[in-house]
């Protein structure tokens, strides 16, 4: 795992951009790319950030100055709703293999907080910075047939700077200025379950579905033709699987059934070992 630590440049505006989520099939020359925001808590009620657009640069020269969109719902977040170990969702796409060396958030004019006196107080941008949100990054790879997740953890307490010269009687708009810091955490995700089921013949789906975070993941495989199966690529965190046979039991045999196992804990760099499971 690496970390990084850099004051950032927020923008103004950007144009909205509409995506949706990518499914979590292994292509060949495809990676994975997971992009996640956390808080480090700060005192405000309620602090929004209007995310419109998420960009990495690349050292593929090929695109306009190695900068690439990625999917992404333009949308508030309020980001200290995501601490303690939770984190919010803002992309997981597939994204060619191969270096990435920056990533750039592009902030909407409608950020905010809500004070502890209760009051909400818009979040102003220091002039001139229209650039986007930018962090370095040393050293991310991104390789075939795996995940890469980047962790951004939101400062509030350097982030949020109070203007020098406010008073109680001026005007709630002018009293504080947006700018970010943020530490980006980046790990390969090598976490996986394995298993196999009986009867082999079945020759099931398998889902495992992360229920330890607020938007469900969704990854998918197939058993073999002996039963076995393994899903790779797995973020942390607890999963629910879910078998759905393909093929119908022959003439005489008890009918093949659909199966659920819960409570599935997956570690990053580990493989979580569930065992047979029953389709009868």
């Amino acid at each position: 795992m690496t970390q990084f630590r850099t004051l950032l440049y927020p923008a103004l505006l950007a144009a909205p951009l509409f995506f949706g989520s990518c499914s979590k099939d292994n292509e060949s020359n495809n990676s994975k790319l997971e992009i996640r925001l956390t808080d480090a808590p700060g005192d405000f009620r309620a602090v929004v950030l209007d995310v419109r657009q998420l960009e990495v640069h690349t050292a593929d020269v090929s695109s306009a100055d190695g900068w690439y969109t990625l999917a992404f719902q333009p949308q508030a977040i309020n980001v200290v709703e995501y601490v303690n170990g939770k984190s919010a969702l803002l992309t997981s796409t597939d994204f060619a293999t191969g270096n990435i060396t920056e990533i750039r958030l592009l902030l909407g004019p409608d950020s905010y907080v809500i004070g502890r006196d209760g009051q909400r107080y818009d979040l102003k941008t220091p002039s001139g910075q229209t650039s986007g949100v930018k962090l370095k990054l040393d050293n991310v790879t991104l390789r075939d047939r795996e995940t890469f997740q980047l962790l951004l953890d939101f400062d509030v307490a350097k982030s949020i700077v109070e203007r020098g010269n406010w008073k109680p009687n001026n005007d709630k708009k002018e009293r504080y200025l947006l700018k970010p810091v943020i530490r980006v955490v980046a790990q390969d995700i090598k976490g996986s379950i394995r298993g196999t089921v009986s009867p082999a013949a079945a020759l099931p789906q398998v889902i495992a579905i992360r229920s330890s975070i607020t938007v469900a993941d969704t990854f998918s495989t197939a058993a073999d033709a002996s039963g076995a199966y393994q899903l790779s690529a797995l973020p942390s965190g607890t999963y629910r699987v879910e078998f759905y046979p393909t093929t119908t039991a022959p003439s005489g045999q008890a009918a093949y059934k659909n199966a659920v196992k819960t409570n599935i804990t997956v570690v990053n760099n580990q493989t979580t070992d569930v065992g047979s499971t029953s389709l009868n």
